[in-house]
């Protein structure tokens, strides 16, 4: 049986998050998490989930639970705050263990999985910079290993957010749940070091460089092209899959 509409009721009243359902009048069959970047709010990926307007999909844009010090506005996944002594910049590995247990615990278990019914394949998260650190050590936390019969979560979309330094490798094989992970061809923090400490966690890791130094937000139709695909792959569809074409997991 699908799950059914969230609501902002089915989370703690600490978290802050609004809901933007799908563009059809139907229930949703997904539940795309976005994750916004350090020192943000969750608007901007609130316009986000609307302008997606991914079919059969209820967008989910969480706001971190922290609020960064000294007045400086926005908000934090990380366990700390750390400026770099050398740069004056915030460290964005700073742990995630609050994060892996808001998102994870309570929006993806308590929350969607068991008061609105979803699986845990039906659920996708797209972070950026430290949401998608968050995201993806949300999923290692989550996922099954490779070997399993368990569901993993749909996928997860990490835009300029490597793996955070203290997630450990499964001891049972990698973990199940797809990955794509996109960044700049230079001044970057998705280094090829950081795509090898990737590929060690998880069995199904895409890499998408752009031509472009840095790691903002898609610019244009190519930089966003992998992640519709991405998308188009692991989003699943009540309605079945049209005549000629394929499901992919």
């Amino acid at each position: 049986m699908p799950g059914r509409f969230p609501l902002v009721t089915d989370f703690p009243s600490s978290l802050v998050l609004t809901i933007t359902p799908p563009p059809s009048p139907q229930p949703p069959t997904n539940v795309l998490i976005l994750l916004h970047g350090l020192g943000d709010t969750n608007t901007a990926f609130t316009a986000l989930g609307r302008n997606l307007c991914l079919p059969e999909t209820a967008c989910i844009s969480l706001q971190a639970p922290t609020p960064l010090p000294f007045d400086l506005g926005g908000f934090h996944w990380g366990d700390d705050i750390i400026f770099d002594q050398a740069s004056g910049k915030m460290d964005f590995d700073t742990g995630f263990d609050k994060a892996r247990k808001v998102i994870g615990d309570e929006v993806i278990l308590k929350g969607l999985t068991d008061k609105c019914g979803y699986q845990r394949r039906e659920i996708m998260i797209f972070g950026f910079g430290q949401g998608g650190m968050a995201g993806l050590a949300v999923a290692a936390y989550l996922s099954p290993t490779v070997s399993s019969s368990k569901d993993e979560l749909g996928g997860v979309i990490s835009i300029g957010g490597p793996l955070p330094s203290l997630v450990n490798a499964p001891s049972a094989g990698k973990a199940k749940t797809h990955v794509i992970v996109l960044g700049g061809h230079s001044n970057t923090l998705v280094t090829s070091s950081a795509i090898t400490t990737i590929k060690n966690i998880f069995g199904f890791v895409e890499f998408k460089q752009w031509k472009r130094a840095g790691d903002g937000m898609p610019t244009n139709r190519d930089e966003m092209m992998p992640i519709m695909q991405f998308f188009a792959q692991r989003l699943r569809s009540g309605k079945g899959v049209p005549q000629g074409s394929v499901e992919i997991g």
